[in-house]
């Protein structure tokens, strides 16, 4: 019978993690490790890298031994929407700040959905703004510009 790698969706979202796990250990092998109690800039990417390598062979073991078929088309709307969220957030966060950043982020990657409801969104980017100023501004004293121009 044989298992079809082509069309099972754990085999390929599998792969996918591992893919990206392997990615960040090779970019993470340049930098220092450190340790636990005093984490160096590799630490972070090479623990997050693993855990998505290990979490990814699971998937594809589950894959192998499910079966389960992928159905319906990529959704490429989405996926461009998602990623140009990703990419705007990083553009504004540097130029605007984190607010006017967190509010493109949040706005952009609602119309990946199949309901997009403004007031829910504007909700959502308010609490989220609030609770990522107080942990990231407040608690972690980040540097970031919370409004702001060029």
């Amino acid at each position: 019978m044989g298992v079809k790698l082509r069309n099972n969706k754990d085999v390929l979202a599998g792969l996918l993690f591992i893919l990206i796990g392997g990615f960040a250990l090779f970019i993470a092998g340049d930098y220092q490790m450190g340790s636990a109690m005093r984490m160096g800039p590799g630490y972070f990417p090479t623990v997050l890298g693993g855990m998505l390598c290990l979490f990814g062979a699971v998937l594809t073991l589950r894959g192998f031994l499910t079966g389960e078929k992928v159905s319906g088309e990529w959704g490429w709307k989405p996926v461009a929407l998602l990623t140009s969220s990703l990419v705007l957030f990083g553009f504004i966060v540097t130029r605007l700040g984190l607010i006017p950043a967190l509010a493109v982020l949040f706005f952009v990657s609602a119309l990946a959905g199949r309901e997009f409801r403004a007031t829910e969104v504007l909700l959502l980017t308010a609490v989220m703004s609030v609770f990522a100023v107080g942990v990231f501004v407040v608690l972690l004293k980040m540097p970031f510009r919370l409004i702001g121009g060029f």
